[in-house]
């Protein structure tokens, strides 16, 4: 592992209410760059990201489009852990920060990676919604157990995160990962989709539910509050019970 010399921002005295932050980046082969960054708090890892492309080093690549936790586009690991860059903020104790690319997902550049893996995986559980039949209910009862699961599984911004997190997923398996099994669940258990054993035969084969190894990372890393785990658990009681 190599580093390049400490970038440093200029003369400027440190101003009233910024503290010194060292932040250390992975880069596409070239090892670990480390800038020093002043910033005002609340600062979030984004925020560093772009200091660091405005004033230090313009060439610095990564993602990032709303800034506020819908678009999942900026992915990162901070510290060892999956996050979203805009939604990461430092604790004003902290005086250094280490960022790196999601892990389990080639590399395209510097924070920018390949997510066409994770999309393939996405793509086997048909992950749109399937008009049922005739006999298919026009609407989920509210307060129904399927209401709850539907409702549990929604939300997920794609980011990958949980994808990254996964040592099952990430390590060049074909298991479809806590994000599509997350996805499947909530049309699976939604009384109103017509494909429901095809995606349980999907769920239930080989790099499905049974791949998982039920350690709860890719709940812990979800950045909205997900809990993939519990839809695999759900996930794999309803296989069991031959639902759909």
């Amino acid at each position: 592992m190599t580093a390049t010399a400490l970038s440093t921002p200029g003369p400027r005295p440190e101003a009233e209410g910024e503290r010194t932050i060292r932040v250390r980046i992975r880069r596409s082969g070239e090892g670990l760059d480390e800038f020093v960054v002043r910033a005002s708090d609340p600062v979030t890892v984004l925020d560093l990201l772009r200091q660091i492309q405005t004033r230090h080093d313009p060439s610095l690549a990564f993602r990032y489009s709303c800034r506020v936790a819908m678009c999942g586009t900026c992915g990162v690991r901070v510290d060892g852990r999956s996050k979203l860059a805009c939604r990461t903020v430092l604790e004003p104790d902290v005086d250094h920060v280490e960022i790196a690319p999601l892990a389990g997902l080639p590399v395209v550049r510097d924070l920018i990676v390949d997510t066409r893996p994770f999309w393939a995986e996405w793509a086997r559980v048909t992950p749109w919604f399937v008009p049922g039949d005739e006999s298919a209910p026009e609407r989920i009862p509210v307060g129904s157990r399927e209401d709850g699961l539907v409702d549990g599984a929604l939300g997920c911004i794609s980011c990958g995160a949980c994808y990254s997190t996964c040592e099952v997923a990430r390590h060049g398996s074909d298991y479809l990962g806590p994000a599509a099994l997350n996805r499947a669940l909530a049309l699976i258990a939604d009384p109103r989709d017509g494909a429901a054993r095809k995606r349980l035969e999907v769920v239930g084969g080989r790099g499905g539910v049974d791949r998982c190894h039920y350690v709860g990372g890719c709940t812990s890393a979800c950045p909205v509050g997900l809990d993939p785990s519990r839809s695999i658990v759900e996930l794999r009681r309803l296989r069991l019970a031959g639902r759909g």
